[in-house]
């Protein structure tokens, strides 16, 4: 079981640390950056942003040599980064989570919303894995943002803005990088951008094209030996932006963005696996070292994105108004070995052995189109009231197949079952595949919102709105094969209501801002696919065959904040609490190979964060970010035993979040620069990141204790693979240093100095009796970087 954190002696901590760097000596002469942000839809300094949010300005993003949203979450609070393999991480913000969700579960909607500039692009179980080349920043939305962007954004937004297109410049920046792995492959990338003036003041174009090679470091042992670096891949894409301003006060920029990313493999280093394990006596026993695996057939992930949007904005006397256009084309096939989870089921059907060893190739594929309209009027007047409207639809159609190809499974199945048994259990769909599923999705929302402002006086400014929102979802679910029931059934979600806000900004001086706000958030419910009954055992039909729909997750967040900027230093501060009602959770139903969604009536988090930087010298630039969690069940669920349901108990531990986070990162500017350069500089961060677990079962006592029950080469079954399913806290060390000259830099890096093997996720196939491993991440990484811009 889990130690509860002490919540209050840990933020008297925190807010100990924060009195250290921000009281340094100070020199007029250097100031902190301010940063302006459309947090609000509206521009201003993050400063008077009456919430808690991070933004990572491009420098940030250089300074921390970060190429993805993993790497560059580690300067933010809150922010935690469950890593899947590239195109497949899930994010959490502040605690708020329903555990893992899995590739076949498409119907689990996201709890944080991603968007490139004004548009949606967030996709449950498949946060897009965006180049951060040529952005202006990177946005963190702290707690609910339902007013302003809707569900899915229940436990915050993260917003990618991009360098939009300029009028009167021509400019461009190329990067280049080689990097190699320790016991691994070498990678690297090439970037560039354009931006060329087309029509003098009236049109102009931005280009933006990279392509990035991933260095594989995963080793798999294979029927015919070992094959090393498994999981390598690339991602190539771009963006091409035109800005047309035919007047003064118009401004319409359409916009391309296309990405391909391609992986031979995937970042599990596994602990057991039905065809190698330290218990078999006629096939070779293994013992998995770290970042190893087995593959009977070589595992795939492929994503094509296309999104065309376009946003036109009209600047008038007393108001602005703004329309938004986006559509999003996405593809998307994740192919994975599955012989040990189908060898297991031949195990249970008393197949004949032959037949457990099939090469058996699960594919999940995945394609989306959206269309997506907003159209928003906010006044610009120096009024003491201010005010926002605005309407949103969307229609996503999203289908979602699985098919499970293994040549020659059908005359093991008649012989084992009877002739005739395949064809007459395929339902249409082809031979040769055990089990095949098509979930065709079609979702439609539609929504209104209003956000007003108004200077009580000065000092204090309030904030009220709210969004009023109508979502329709259908879907049709579709099986066919031996290890399917035959499933074809219609089912639909509705729900309608409003998220509402109100927010308080108090100006204490010319420093210190201070806020406090209450806030709501809302995330769609669902329905569980109904279980494949054949796969599942006695005990787990039991327990899990019940669970059918699960209703809208709904939270309230409490949160007073403190902001702080001088020409030295600045400090971002929030104290949050927040319940939440039917919370959306995971868990594996076990040997049923398959996931279900329930709720649990009452949860909570609770936290402090905070973010400083620090110019302490001339030469030394400082930066502390980190959280404090509390993130707890507050009711107990049952299973129809009367015993509780898979760690689902109060006050044990949500799934995925860390109790304790931090990152701390300094760069010194060498008083003589080196070589020629104008500047030379030294950089260093450490990531610290606490425990946690993958689902709620994972902290009950004996859950790491896994028995597959499967009399296999020359195993038993009865043998006990023990893990700790606590996943360890780890650190990261990243060093880098630099030459920077007027217009070209070079920067030297060592990422993961320490070569720390850290277990992000628990990866269970089966309930563990097929296969058991944890996503990593990468090792000890050296490279160089090259930037130069005209």
């Amino acid at each position: 079981m889990y130690k509860k954190a002490k919540l209050p002696a840990l933020i008297s901590a925190v807010l100990g640390t924060l009195a250290s760097p921000v009281y340094a000596q100070q020199n007029d002469s250097d100031e902190v950056e301010k940063i302006v942000v459309t947090a609000t839809k509206r521009a201003a300094s993050i400063k008077e942003v009456p919430f808690s949010v991070n933004a990572q300005t491009q420098a940030d993003i250089e300074r921390a040599g970060a190429t993805n949203l993993e790497e560059l979450s580690r300067n933010v609070a809150g922010l935690t980064i469950q890593n899947l393999g590239p195109g497949q991480s899930q994010v959490a913000l502040r605690g708020v989570s329903a555990g893992q969700i899995v590739r076949d579960q498409p119907g689990v909607k996201e709890q944080v919303g991603v968007y490139l500039d004004e548009s949606v692009i967030s996709l449950s179980l498949f946060t897009p894995d965006i180049d951060l080349y040529d952005l202006n920043r990177v946005e963190t939305l702290r707690g609910p943002q339902g007013t302003l962007f809707g569900s899915g954004s229940i436990g915050g937004t993260v917003r990618y803005i991009t360098n939009q297109p300029e009028l009167d410049t021509f400019e461009g920046s190329f990067e280049g990088n080689v990097n190699k792995l320790t016991d691994g492959e070498v990678g690297g990338h090439l970037k560039g951008m354009v931006n060329v003036p087309l029509v003098d003041d009236t049109l102009a174009l931005r280009a933006v094209a990279y392509s990035t090679e991933y260095a594989g470091f995963i080793d798999a042992y294979t029927p015919d030996g070992k094959d090393d670096d498994v999981n390598s891949g690339n991602r190539t894409g771009g963006r091409i932006a035109l800005k047309w301003q035919p007047l003064d006060n118009l401004t319409i920029t359409p916009r391309v963005i296309f990405q391909s990313i391609e992986t031979d493999g995937f970042n599990r280093q596994e602990a057991f696996n039905l065809y190698a394990n330290p218990f078999t006596t006629t096939r070779p026993a293994i013992d998995f070292n770290e970042r190893e695996q087995f593959l009977l057939l070589d595992e795939s992930f492929e994503d094509d994105t296309t999104i065309v949007d376009l946003t036109a904005e009209l600047n008038l006397d007393t108001f602005d108004a703004t329309f938004v256009y986006s559509y999003t084309d996405r593809e998307i096939l994740v192919s994975r070995d599955a012989s040990a989870l189908t060898g297991s089921i031949s195990i249970d059907l008393g197949f004949p052995e032959e037949a457990f060893v099939l090469p058996s190739n699960l594919q999940d594929r995945t394609d989306i189109e959206q269309d997506t309209f907003e159209l928003r009027f906010s006044s610009n007047t120096d009024s003491a009231f201010q005010w926002l409207v605005g309407a949103f639809y969307s229609d996503t159609q999203r289908e979602y197949g699985q098919f499970l190809p293994t040549p020659g499974y059908d005359a093991f199945t008649d012989q084992a079952l009877g002739a005739g048994v395949a064809a007459a259990t395929a339902n249409g769909f082809p031979s040769d595949s055990p089990y095949n599923a098509v979930l065709p999705y079609d979702l439609e929302q539609v929504a209104v919102f209003a956000e007003i402002n108004y200077d009580v006086s000065d000092r204090l400014v309030l904030t009220a709105g709210t969004r009023f929102y109508d979502y329709e979802e259908t879907r049709r679910f579709t099986t066919g094969g031996v290890f399917s029931n035959g499933d074809d059934q219609v089912d639909s979600t509705e729900s309608d209501g409003f998220t509402s806000r109100l927010i308080a900004n108090y100006t204490l001086n010319e420093t210190v801002n201070l806020n406090a706000q209450i806030s709501q958030g809302f995330r769609l419910g669902g329905v569980n696919d109904p279980l494949n009954r054949s796969l599942c055992d006695p005990q787990d039909l039991a327990v899990f065959g019940d669970f059918q729909s699960y209703n809208d997750e709904e939270l309230v967040n409490y949160e007073v904040g403190a902001k702080a900027q001088t020409q030295k230093w600045s400090a971002n501060v929030a104290v949050f609490y927040t319940d939440i009602d039917n919370l959306q959770v995971t868990l594996d139903a076990g040997s049923c190979s398959s996931r279900i969604s329930f709720n649990v009536p009452e949860a909570h988090t609770a936290g402090v964060e905070f973010e400083v930087t620090r110019q302490a010298t001339e030469q030394l630039y400082l930066t502390l970010s980190g959280s404090v969690l509390e993130a707890e069940f507050d009711s107990t669920v049952l299973n129809s035993a009367g015993e509780v349901l898979g760690g689902v108990q109060d006050g044990n531990r949500l799934a995925s979040v860390p109790e304790v986070q931090f990152s701390i990162a300094g760069t010194y500017d060498l008083a003589k620069p080196l070589f020629g350069s104008e500047y030379t500089y030294v950089s260093a961060s450490l990531q610290y990141v606490g425990d946690r677990i993958t689902q709620p079962s994972d902290q009950v006592a004996g859950a790491g204790n896994f028995v597959s029950g499967l009399a296999f080469g020359g195993a038993t079954g009865i043998e006990v693979t023990e893990l700790d399913l606590e996943l360890d806290d780890y650190q990261v060390l990243n060093v880098s240093s630099g030459l920077i000259y007027e217009d070209w830099e070079l920067v030297a890096y060592i990422n993961n100095l320490t070569d720390e093997n850290a277990n992000l996720a628990l990866d269970r196939e089966r309930g563990g009796r097929a296969r058991l491993g944890f996503s990593t991440n990468q090792p000890r990484t050296f490279g160089v970087t090259f930037r130069k811009s005209f």
